[in-house]
């Protein structure tokens, strides 16, 4: 991808698209949610751009995003769920107050385009409006293979995809509770399915699993670890004593 190629987009696109970022053979077009579906038609259409295929689309969790350090005194204790705000018992919830991300910019979708003929492929990227209900408008009518990438989206982040024609889940169970790809979504999970011989059916039930920090990989340098000393009866008595 050239810049000339990044110019081209802006032309044909103008003011549908808010941001062309271009990288060497990477290009992403950014735009706002209301103007989805004519940024993605004219990608599709106009002679000079060409892309007829969707190769992938999927969600994008901005939660946190670039955040090097949890900002906690209670780490150790809290486990790998710090991140749930949990406001009912057994379910997860989103942060509260937006912590961690700006309004609007938190769950985004991403389509992936080629263009068979020139043999070019862009980034399409738009952020929901909402970042308690994200909702943005369904891709199926202008590429047909987005069905069941949205439903996978719809799945696993929770992003509602306006007018798509079978918005189901896809991945998991019926009977899930939650997002599991949410940045805010525990760990361990909310509920465990087990079968039970009395009932003689599958039963959901809260997870049993305990949240807990994992203790990191410890290396020592010493004679039980050293392989220069292991096997010495020597050592061996040393160690023991």
């Amino acid at each position: 991808m050239t810049l000339a190629w990044s110019e081209v987009l802006s032309s044909v696109l103008g003011e549908s698209a808010c941001r062309v970022a271009s990288l060497p053979d990477e290009v992403t077009v950014e735009c706002e949610a209301p103007q989805l579906i004519t940024v993605a038609t004219a990608l599709r259409d106009h002679p000079q751009l060409g892309f007829d295929t969707l190769v992938d689309l999927c969600g994008v969790d901005y939660l946190h995003y670039g955040r090097s350090e949890w900002k906690t005194f209670l780490a150790t204790g809290s486990g790998f769920s710090r991140g749930v705000d949990r406001r009912v018992a057994g379910l997860s919830a989103h942060v509260s107050d937006g912590e961690g991300c700006d309004p609007g910019r938190r769950f985004a979708v991403v389509s992936h385009l080629l263009s068979v003929r020139l043999n070019r492929r862009i980034r399409l990227r738009v952020f929901c409006s909402d970042n308690d209900e994200p909702m943005i408008d369904s891709l199926v009518g202008v590429w047909a293979a987005a069905n069941w990438f949205e439903r996978e989206a719809f799945d696993l982040f929770g992003i509602l995809f306006r007018g798509h024609p079978d918005l189901r889940r896809l991945l998991t169970d019926y009977g899930f509770i939650g997002h599991p790809f949410r940045k805010d979504f525990p760990l361990i999970g909310n509920v465990e399915v087990r079968y039970d011989p009395q009932k003689q059916r599958v039963v959901y039930e809260p997870v049993s699993i305990e949240s807990r920090t994992l203790v990191p990989r410890v290396i020592r340098h010493d004679n039980r670890y050293d392989p220069t000393l292991v096997g010495h009866p020597e050592n061996d008595t040393k160690a023991a004593g």
